[in-house]
């Protein structure tokens, strides 16, 4: 390890922030359309949606998702305001009722269970809207997994699938991510989805902080064999970033240092070659993690295609020393 890991309160963690971006709460703060690798073996079409709404209740250190939402509930009817906006933004909205959307996101920067982010009284006309869709993908806390996940899942014609925070399986490094959750917390949860038919996904973060670059790699596969041993049935790997205040802080007292992006390609080669469900290497803003001029575009070609395909593919070379 590089340094231990200091333990942050809540105060500590809000005290670091950068003021929060203008949002509104009529409008995704963003949206997009993307080929994903389904669990039906094959690319669909995935309309991604990052609903604005209330702040997440837990202050975890490595999130910087807060900046996008609001401090109040958003009011009723505000939530499917915005997927009818995001479906217009993205000119799909004869695709989402033919059903050649096959699989949406509604990402909303905490959890959709929380009844202070998300209305239930929303839920009738979010399902209303999603008719078509095979698969509706949703973020939440394992601790807020409960019978409110069934009732939505009832409301829905196709299925749904909960991505969950697994972050990391490293002993020391989860308890103090300040996530409020333990492993036991997490095989919990995935065992009630999986029991009420609910697909899983898990979130896992490459290099979090105070990990050197091997160690990063090596707690990144362990964190996948762990998901996928309790059930899990995707996992989506985080390259883990500043931009939230205190990851600038730890960065700067030398106990966090961004991944590469050969650490990126190993662990996306790892968890592929496990074979024991689906891997996406996250590359949101990825550029940032590859800042050769010679290679730095073909590396993230690869991790992309890697993504699409779920194959390994054979490694980029490059002549730059110490780049490979």
């Amino acid at each position: 390890m590089i340094k231990n890991l200091p333990h942050f309160s809540d105060a500590q963690i809000l005290a670091a922030r950068p003021p929060k971006q203008l949002v509104d709460p009529r409008r995704p703060y963003a949206c997009l359309l993307e080929e994903e690798y389904s669990a039906r073996g094959q690319l669909e079409q995935v309309a991604t949606i990052f609903l604005t709404n209330r702040e997440c209740p837990f202050r975890c250190l490595m999130c910087d998702l807060w900046r996008n939402t609001t401090d109040d509930s958003v009011a009723e009817g505000d939530i499917p305001a915005q997927i009818d906006f995001a479906f217009e933004e993205l000119a799909i909205e004869a695709a989402v009722k033919s059903g050649a959307v096959a699989q949406v996101k509604l990402y909303n920067s905490g959890n959709f269970f929380d009844a202070q982010a998300i209305a239930r009284q929303d839920w009738p006309g979010i399902a209303d809207r999603l008719v078509t869709c095979q698969t509706t993908i949703v973020e939440n806390h394992p601790r807020l997994c409960n019978d409110d996940c069934l009732q939505f899942r009832n409301s829905l014609q196709g299925e749904l699938e909960i991505a969950l925070g697994l972050e990391t399986v490293h002993p020391e490094i989860l308890p103090r991510l300040n996530k409020q959750m333990t492993l036991i917390d997490f095989q919990r949860a995935v065992e009630f989805l999986r029991d009420h038919e609910i697909s899983v996904r898990a979130f896992i973060l490459l290099k979090p902080p105070s990990l050197d670059e091997e160690e990063g790699v090596q707690w990144a596969i362990r964190s996948l064999e762990y998901a996928f041993e309790v059930g899990v049935q995707c996992c989506s790997i985080i390259p883990t970033r500043p931009g939230n205040g205190i990851m600038e802080q730890l960065q700067d007292q030398g106990i966090f240092q961004p991944p590469d992006v050969h650490s990126m390609e190993r662990v996306l080669a790892a968890g592929l070659q496990m074979e024991r469900g689906r891997v996406f290497m996250d590359l949101w803003d990825a550029e940032q993690f590859c800042p050769c001029p010679e290679c730095g575009s073909a590396r993230l070609q690869r991790l992309e295609t890697m993504n699409k395909t779920q194959q390994v593919l054979p490694a980029v070379e490059c002549s730059q020393p110490g780049c490979g």
